[in-house]
């Protein structure tokens, strides 16, 4: 049986954690007992969250530019020492055909979703180096594991990421480190209600239509809930996963598999 604290004194960042997936992960984070760094880009939104949680601190910083990071890990560390569990949630979306991408909006892409992810793992392999013992969680996407139309830049992010997943896994494995990729389906969050708001404003199809189209990808007919990938994080983190490592694990209710 697990203590009822079983991540006390463990240091957690997580970036994009101030709302949908990342506040729901801070939120598990918190129950087993982890100081937690949350980052992001508004300020405001950070400070909100913070303040539900036990032991937390809030940090911002544009995951897309390596010198901020690098300032925001070391900012995280000078209260909560060393960062012993990295959870890369920061993201975005961006949706059009492949020609109708401009070089601004496929760069952006792979900055946030990719170089983001990249930046923030260099910044804590060597602390978990130091300390024999270490989880890296990048929150990807079913659209890492496979192609689908209109989100060309975003697809080829997050294969890069899963790509990434596995090369740094097996850089650590003898170090007690743990790399693994979750890649949730359509999960309810507001990223979700921006793609059904883009997609009511390029059809005729009713709200229940298009949030229909988009659960069909599910054979289980329905969104992720964020709790969901929290849970799937909280289990990677906690003793009896030490062997999970490498993997791109699809949160998709079998609607596709790695």
């Amino acid at each position: 049986m697990l203590e009822s604290k079983p991540l006390k004194n463990i240091h957690a960042v997580i970036t994009g954690g101030g709302r949908g997936i990342g506040a729901s992960i801070a939120d598990s984070m918190d129950e087993l007992g982890a100081k937690i760094s949350l980052m992001g880009r508004s300020r405001q939104t950070l400070d909100k969250k913070c303040k539900e949680l036990s032991e937390a601190q809030a940090i911002c910083v544009d995951v897309c530019d390596s010198d901020a990071v690098h300032t925001a890990f070391e900012e995280a560390r000078a209260l909560f020492g060393p960062i012993d569990i990295l959870i890369n949630n920061a993201g975005a979306a961006y949706s059009a055909p492949l020609q109708k991408t401009d070089d601004e909006n496929w760069q952006h892409m792979l900055n946030v979703n990719l170089s983001g992810v990249f930046y923030c793992c260099r910044e804590v392999v060597s602390d978990m180096r130091e300390r024999n013992w270490g989880r890296i969680i990048n929150i990807a996407s079913i659209a890492g594991l496979s192609g689908a139309p209109y989100i060309s830049a975003y697809c080829a992010a997050k294969h890069g990421v899963i790509g990434l997943t596995r090369a740094l896994a097996l850089e650590v494995a003898r170090k007690e480190i743990t790399v693994n990729a979750l890649c949730p389906g359509f999960t309810n969050t507001e990223l979700l209600e921006d793609a059904i708001e883009n997609i009511l404003g390029k059809t005729n199809l009713s709200r229940e239509q298009a949030e229909g189209q988009l659960k069909s990808a599910n054979p289980q007919h329905r969104f992720i809930e964020p709790e969901e990938v929290a849970a799937s994080v909280a289990w990677l983190c906690l003793p009896g996963s030490e062997s999970i490592t490498g993997q791109a694990i699809p949160m998709t209710g079998g609607g596709v598999q790695a």
